[in-house]
């Protein structure tokens, strides 16, 4: 029975991690033009944690999950941006001639986009977490 559940979470991890991969793929390349395999790898791995994170903050208000989604965001781009950035050197992105970057890798900018996609983020993980997977559950 252990096994099972545990399987039951790889999948249901996997299915998000899957998820937030080709939807932030998708988004970058309409607004971008283009996206790195990185950034694609990085969006299955923000929506897997932005999803933890708002099924244990479930009646949080959405302000404070969008506030706490797009400081993940930016600390996971921080993260991932000194590795294929500055160290690997693939420059993949470069936020050097905006105001407030650090590093070039973050900057308030595009932290403030994601606490705006955020809200949307916030729902969908919402849905999934009651509607997708607790009702599953039920089901067996």
């Amino acid at each position: 029975m252990e096994s099972r559940a545990l399987t039951k979470r790889l999948k249901k991890y996997t299915l998000i991690y899957f998820i937030g991969a080709a939807g932030y793929g998708l988004l970058e390349t309409l607004f971008r033009g283009f996206t790195h395999w990185t950034m694609v790898a990085t969006g299955g791995f923000v929506l897997i944690v932005l999803y933890y994170v708002n099924s244990k903050n479930e009646n949080a208000p959405i302000w404070q999950k969008a506030l706490v989604g797009a400081l993940i965001i930016t600390m996971i781009e921080l993260a991932v941006g000194c590795v294929v950035n500055l160290w690997l050197r693939w420059d993949v992105w470069d936020y050097s001639g905006y105001s407030y970057n650090f590093l070039g890798q973050i900057c308030l900018k595009f932290t403030a986009l994601w606490f705006f996609l955020c809200i949307p983020l916030s729902y969908f993980t919402r849905y999934l977490h009651i509607h997708r997977f607790r009702l599953r559950q039920h089901r067996i």
